[in-house]
């Protein structure tokens, strides 16, 4: 539901979030540790220095090592984590700790995303670590060591998930991020035994929308999570946000299954997901849309268009707007089912179509979505009733029972699997590497496959896959696997086997954007191809290596990764570029691009 009626005070403050937004960028990592227990809270921190004077610039509190999240405003920031034994939010002498130097290296647009900033955090007595033993944190509004790690267990009636929070992250977005961040929370402990359904809420929304499903389906089946969101954020980088979510949760748990629920903006947020990333879930197999505006809200383009202040979702929400009509420029994967649920109770005027109170009928039966939907159901219910309708539960708990007895039948079967062993020398105080494992079909049978290991899922066994001829390798950033690719065949009725030894080799990567305004916090900054490309040149330690785009590789980066990796040839293609097999050392890269001006920066390869 939109609204556009506002008072001075909220346009007031939706111009200083304007201004923010256009001068941040969001760090992002992940914190490990060589100490014992691996579920010790931990607090990490964006801090600046002028002279001895010391700037908190934003900090998050996990509740165990893992993936974080940080929004700053552009510029050199030093990371540091530790673990808050005592939850006392103060960096205590003798607590464990890890540090980052001026993380942002080089040039970071407004809007960016810097990643790979991981901490690795050892004993300490607190002389090596840069921030100072003793500095205090200042509390937060809502609970101050409130996790953002994925996975964290809450309860539904926390009043972080009130309506008054859930309205804060639609008109307050980046206000909402810095205080309570955006995760994917459980209700109770992971169980291995239960098919997780994640629930994704709308705009305005919070997880007690979803109270009457949590109550309503089989607990001793499924698990319930939920997605808990700035709602008025770009719906583009929340659904980058959510794939930083779910890829930690599926590294670490391993899930075999998985279902999304989305109601009224959460489906855009979710088909989004989908169609970008959803190759990186196979595990995926269900998407429940409810109330969904597929084809925008004129509302919002009246918001763009009239408002003093503009909400960053409202910019998504126009109903030709590039990312609605990106949303439909790839089809949904055909191993997914989209059951589209709508509503119909409403009203109608000369002013505004048959709707359900919220939602235009013509906007929730756009037929792009309708194309990609296996079973489309309406009900005569709002917008908002229709979370809680005894007749739209009865249809969905219908809907999972019957897709249970699918899964039941394709239980029965042995193999479809691969066990994966891989082995590799790091330094324990270094970061762990992130490990994909690829498969590429060989024959007409299968489907290219990407599935996310961690560092210590050596000798685990995953799938199931298609039946069919593969290439299978992994990906390893910094690192050559041997054999570069191993031919197998997965069969319904035996497990393959293949076995990796990871080499580190030097590399440099990165893409090429056009500079431009208004692009919108934490969006997954893509290469661009339009940018006409003449040569990019890596210049140090007696390497002088230039690369340009070949003739048939015009195509996007993603589809010729894979083969330029793992005969480590440099490359670019796509608005993006690749050196390989570089000694450590300091090199000068330099772009050039018809009717741009130059671009160089240094590079250090450590």
């Amino acid at each position: 539901m939109l609204t556009i009626l506002m008072a001075g005070c909220a346009f007031l403050h939706l111009k200083e979030e304007e201004a923010f937004t256009q001068q941040s960028v969001v760090l992002v990592g992940s914190v490990s540790s060589t100490l014992s227990p691996q579920e010790m809270p931990v607090v990490v921190v964006a801090y600046s220095k002028n002279g001895d004077a010391i700037t908190i610039d934003h900090y998050t509190t996990l509740h165990e090592q893992g993936p974080y999240e940080l929004l700053v405003t552009i510029g050199a920031h030093n990371i540091v984590a530790f673990g808050d034994l005592n939850r006392n939010l103060v960096y205590d002498r003798g607590e464990p700790a890890g540090q980052l130097i001026n993380a942002e290296q080089g040039a970071v647009p407004a809007g960016g995303v810097v990643g790979n900033l991981d901490i690795v955090m050892t004993e300490h007595d607190g002389n090596e670590i840069d921030f100072p033993v003793g500095s205090r944190l200042p509390p937060k509004e809502y609970d101050s060591f409130h996790s953002t790690a994925p996975g964290a267990i809450a309860n539904i009636d926390d009043p972080l998930f009130s309506a008054e929070y859930g309205k804060k992250g639609f008109w307050a977005p980046m206000e909402f991020f810095r205080e309570i961040g955006g995760n994917v929370y459980f209700l109770e402990k992971y169980d291995p035994a239960k098919i997780p359904i994640l629930f994704v809420h709308g705009a305005s929304g919070s997880p007690r929308d979803w109270r009457t499903f949590f109550e309503s389906i089989d607990r001793s089946r499924y698990q319930p999570w939920f997605f808990y969101y700035p709602s008025g954020s770009s719906i583009d980088s929340m659904a980058y946000l959510l794939l930083w979510k779910m890829q930690n949760l599926q590294t670490k748990y391993k899930f075999d299954e998985l279902y999304i629920t989305a109601h009224s903006m959460g489906g855009l947020v979710v088909r989004s997901f989908i169609v970008n990333y959803g190759r990186y879930f196979p595990t995926l197999s269900t998407f429940i849309s409810i109330s969904t505006p597929w084809g925008g809200e004129e509302l919002a383009e009246l918001g763009v268009k009239y408002s003093p202040a503009v909400i960053p979702a409202w910019h998504d929400m126009q109903p030709h707007s590039p990312f609605i009509n990106s949303l439909f420029m790839k089809s949904m994967p055909e191993s997914i089912d989209h059951y589209l649920f709508f509503g119909h109770k409403g009203n109608r005027n000369i002013l505004r179509p048959n709707n359900d109170k919220a939602v235009t009928l013509t906007s929730q039966l756009d037929y792009r979505s309708q194309k990609d939907a296996k079973m489309i159901y309406g009900f005569n219910e709002d917008h908002v009733g229709i979370l809680s309708s005894p007749l739209v539960l009865s249809q969905y708990n219908a809907i999972l029972a019957n897709i249970d007895r699918r899964s039941n039948d394709a239980d029965k079967k042995s193999g479809n699997r691969l066990q994966v062993d891989y082995s590799f020398d790091f330094p324990e105080d270094s970061p762990r590497p992130r490990l994909y494992l690829l498969l590429q079909p060989t024959d007409s049978k299968g489907a290219e496959t990407l599935v996310h290991l961690g560092p210590d899922d050596s000798g685990k066994v995953h799938g199931p896959f298609l039946p069919g001829k593969y290439n299978v390798t992994l990906l390893a950033p910094a690192f050559s696997p041997q054999p570069s690719s191993i031919p197998i065949r997965i069969d319904d009725d035996q497990l393959a086997n293949v076995t990796f030894e990871l080499e580190p080799v030097g590399y440099i990567r990165g893409y090429v954007i056009k500079s431009e305004p208004g692009i919108q916090t934490g969006t997954d900054w893509k290469p661009d191809p339009d940018v006409p490309i003449e040569s990019i040149t890596l210049k140090g330690n007696g390497i002088l290596r230039t690369v340009r785009i070949l003739p048939g590789e015009e195509g996007s980066y993603d589809e010729y990764f894979a083969e330029h990796y793992l005969t480590g040839t440099d490359f670019t293609s796509g608005g993006a570029f690749f050196f390989f097999g570089l000694p450590a050392g300091e090199y000068e890269l330099s772009i050039t691009a018809k009717g741009y001006q130059p671009y160089s920066q240094v590079c250090i390869v450590r």
